[in-house]
């Protein structure tokens, strides 16, 4: 009996060893996954995180961003107070190559409601009342910029006259940007009109009387009306188009995201060469004083050796990252000479399971090697994504044409075409099939409304 408690008491052990096991590797292939599919700024991220939280990490930061550091990996805070002084010498790394001094502002991001709120109290300092009504109609407008409550309510809401209301939502209506405050769309555009010195003739007829039309592109009805030639309406119709519909859908997107590539390619002696950009990405590796843990109690040897473990396998998810994605857009170089040498006209089929049979690696890999990440090329950024195009239709020869060709050829139709008789999809369908792209012409539409051009009857101009 006590033998077989022995035996069942073994088993389990060993059962419970190699379930830990297994979870720890699946802990450790979930996070080589995640960091195969982050960005370089996202890594850079990680990588600190990870830095802070495992003491036997060491952590070396690019040579830009060294001046900050000292040689512990603490801050430099004299180089730091330097730098975010601004009145003193700049670290090195952040002047250009004549060592230049200057002051950068920050570029300021205000919401719609903050850039109107400041002109709101620069002209209603005197009267506490007016600006508080002006406050209540700046809160009330939408994204667009428009009042999206009626002014009865806007008076009713605050205590005031109607008229006291309006005169207010003048004044509003006279600030920066143009247009805004208005009630409707023509209010919205004749604003704007008016600031210009255009409101008037057939530009102001179009605003008032004929913005179905315009949106309907019947700009022979709008001539009739006005007993103009079709022509007249034609530049009438353009001037108002470069006025904005939406004069607040400018304000509130935040700061600008930047990209930041994640890969090189550079034409050498040798043809496209690839780089894995790292130049902002601290590198690792493991610390001298934890590699001999024989004078530390078992304890704190067996913490250290899992921390040693984690730091091993991070190191060595961050190596495998850099060679996967180096591997595939290598290949994906290989692939397309056609495209580097001539253009994304010549971009040809491909596909994530093309390039993931060729380099030996799940598809799924590819998919992630490329996600979140962009390439700098000669002719400038583009997402890695971008190489993977769909598959749209045959040739007459019977070779596939990619998306990315019908929609280069479509775009090269349009804009060869007379614009007194623009091309229908149908034609543009003919035009296609004459050579060799055979696309339907529902396809053709999507295109055509993905490059962002219209339908041939308003594109049609007089």
């Amino acid at each position: 009996m006590r033998r077989l408690k022995e035996g069942v008491s073994a088993i389990e052990q060993s059962l419970g060893m190699n379930l830990s096991q297994h979870l720890a590797m699946t802990m450790q292939l979930q996070q080589a996954i995640q960091i195969l599919q982050l960005s370089s700024q996202d890594l850079c991220a990680v990588i600190e995180k990870e830095y802070l939280e495992n003491p036997v990490l060491e952590m070396e930061y690019p040579t830009g961003r060294r001046e900050l550091y000292e040689q512990d990996g603490s801050m430099n805070v004299r180089a730091l107070a330097d730098y975010l002084d601004g009145g003193s010498k700049q670290p090195a790394y952040f002047t250009d190559e004549d060592d230049h001094q200057f002051d950068a502002a920050e570029p300021l991001h205000m919401t719609l409601e903050e850039e109107l709120l400041e002109q709101v109290n620069f002209t209603f300092k005197e009267s506490e009342s007016e600006r508080a009504v002006a406050t209540f109609l700046v809160g009330s407008l939408d994204s667009r910029g428009y009042l999206a409550l009626p002014t009865t309510e806007a008076a009713r809401a605050m205590g005031c006259s109607e008229a006291e209301v309006l005169r207010i939502l003048a004044v509003i209506q006279g600030f920066e940007p143009a247009g805004v405050g208005a009630r409707d769309l023509a209010e919205c555009l004749r604003l704007q009109a008016e600031r210009q010195g255009i409101y008037e003739g057939l530009v102001a007829a179009v605003i008032d009387r004929h913005l179905d039309e315009v949106a309907a592109h019947r700009l022979k009805e709008i001539a009739a009306a006005e007993h103009v030639e079709p022509a007249a309406v034609q530049m009438a119709v353009d001037i108002v188009r470069r006025l904005s519909p939406k004069p607040g859908a400018a304000y509130g997107a935040g700061a600008p995201a930047y990209i930041t590539p994640d890969v090189i390619i550079r034409k050498g002696e040798h043809g496209y060469e690839v780089e894995v950009e790292e130049s902002d990405v601290p590198q690792l590796h493991i610390s001298a004083l934890y590699r001999q843990s024989d004078t530390f109690d078992k304890a704190t040897q067996k913490y250290i050796a899992n921390r040693l473990h984690a730091a091993s396998w991070l190191i060595n998810s961050i190596e495998q990252r850099r060679t996967t994605i180096r591997r595939v857009v290598e290949e994906i170089v290989r692939r397309q000479p056609a495209y580097f040498e001539k253009g994304p006209a010549f971009l040809q089929p491909m596909t994530m399971k093309d390039v993931a049979d060729t380099i030996g690696v799940h598809e799924s890999t590819v998919s992630r090697a490329v996600a979140n990440k962009y390439v700098e090329l000669p002719t400038g950024i583009r997402a890695l994504r971008s190489f993977f195009t769909a598959r749209s239709a045959r040739g007459e020869a019977g070779e596939d044409v990619a998306a990315a060709q019908a929609k280069s050829a479509i775009e090269a139709l349009i804009k060869g075409e007379n614009p007194k008789k623009p091309l229908s999809d149908q034609k543009l369908c003919t035009l296609l099939k004459s050579k060799g792209i055979a696309l339907s012409r529902r396809t053709v539409m999507k295109y055509r409304e993905q490059l962002g051009y219209d339908s041939s009857v308003k594109r049609k101009r007089y």
